[in-house]
């Protein structure tokens, strides 16, 4: 199974959707595939012109390291260099902090989701929420 652009697209209105909900801040949401290639990315008016960047590297330390960014961000803790060493190898393209949540299917990878713009503890929330309503499973780590 690979993720699709109709279900990409359909995953970022779905952030958007319960973020309104949830009075969070305005997001940028960025859906990456299975080999960390963006599929679709939206940024709301208001956020930073960073913020797709940043959406990104959460999703792409996700697929990268096979692991939530929650999970990055909890190895960087006790692992710092490690992190720094992966940061390094991909360009200083991975932002392991919470909000980069893998999708799965059967058990495989087939994609992830990048939040950025509110807390990184709502940022995950967020993408797991539509990540389930899309009918698949989420992994923040």
């Amino acid at each position: 199974m690979t993720l699709t652009l109709q279900q990409a697209q359909s995953i970022i209105s779905d952030c958007l959707e319960w973020r309104k909900s949830n009075g969070l801040k305005p997001l940028t949401v960025a859906v990456l595939d299975s080999g960390g290639f963006l599929m679709a990315l939206a940024r709301e008016d208001g956020t930073s012109n960073l913020r797709p960047e940043i959406a990104q590297g959460k999703a792409r330390g996700a697929i990268s390291m096979g692991l939530g960014s929650r999970a990055l961000y909890e190895r960087a803790k006790v692992e710092p260099f490690f992190i720094q060493a992966m940061n390094a190898l991909s360009e200083g393209s991975l932002v392991p902090v919470a909000g980069g949540v893998l999708v799965k299917q059967d058990g495989k990878i087939i994609g992830a989701v990048g939040i950025t713009g509110d807390s990184s503890g709502n940022d995950e929330a967020c993408a797991i929420a539509a990540i389930e309503k899309a009918g698949f499973v989420a992994d923040g780590g």
